[in-house]
């Protein structure tokens, strides 16, 4: 709320702020990038170029373009690694994301021959792999995204200047660049159990699982795991088509319900 508005206005921009009156209890409350809709709702009404939001620690970053839609970690990601790659600066030409990550970001750095390294779901998990082997970029759908080479760990207002950057240079608005990345279809479902303990094992899961994947080849991906801190089993498909999504999701919690209930 107070060094975000100084950084646009010192790069050149007309900056207008909303939601910058904190009082200690108010942090993300129906803003930030938690509560997007009124800043998508601002940028569109007003006709400004980009709007960017920012959660109460402001390590993550949303994006909103000039036509009101939201672009995410992935898309971000997405843009800025394909400028780096352009420009000679993304290292072994490699990007660092989640499980979780939208599999169209997969296919579309494929398609510019940039390489998507997946870890576990946690912003610290993408930081020790790029620390580890010095990687450029890395970060999670959710807006946490790092730049290896100025920081471990995520900066929502570095990443909105990096964005800022890309958008300049390459003399696009942020819906035209935003639309380089074709998403598929995610539908996540989580399933209360009574004792999430070594499902893993359980060989109903691993077989309706197995099945899915198969079924999905090259064109999407399952992701079934156990929640960190309750009592459920998150499933996550991704595929070409929504009902595709939710009939394999649904299927597989079928079982999970039948077998961990």
């Amino acid at each position: 709320s107070v060094t975000a508005p100084q950084i646009f206005r010192r790069l050149g921009a007309e900056c207008h702020v909303l939601h910058a009156e904190p009082n200690g209890l108010n942090v993300n409350r129906d803003c930030g990038s938690t509560h997007i809709e009124s800043l998508q709702k601002y940028v569109a009404e007003n006709h400004l170029d980009i709007g960017f939001a920012f959660d109460g620690d402001a390590d993550r970053c949303f994006a909103v373009d000039e036509k009101g839609n939201v672009v995410d970690g992935d898309q971000i990601m997405y843009i800025c690694a394909c400028k780096m790659k352009e420009e000679g600066t993304l290292l072994k030409d490699t990007v660092v994301a989640t499980v979780m990550s939208n599999y169209g970001m997969e296919k579309c750095l494929a398609k510019e021959g940039i390489r998507l390294l997946r870890t576990p779901v946690g912003d610290k998990y993408v930081s020790m792999e790029i620390m580890k082997n010095g990687y450029s970029i890395g970060g999670e759908q959710s807006g946490h995204i790092i730049f290896g080479d100025l920081a471990k760990t995520g900066d929502g207002m570095m990443t909105a200047v990096k964005l800022l950057g890309c958008v300049v240079r390459q003399n696009q608005s942020l819906s035209e660049l935003g639309a380089l990345m074709v998403k598929y279809p995610q539908t996540l479902l989580n399933v209360r159990v009574a004792n999430k303990t070594g499902w893993e094992k359980n060989q109903a899961i691993k077989d309706v699982v197995k099945k899915f994947t198969d079924e999905l080849g090259e064109d999407g991906q399952v992701l079934v795991r156990a929640s960190g801190t309750e009592p459920l089993i998150r499933i996550m498909a991704q595929g070409e088509t929504q009902t595709e999504t939710d009939r394999i999701t649904e299927s597989i919690a079928e079982v999970v319900r039948r077998e961990l209930a």
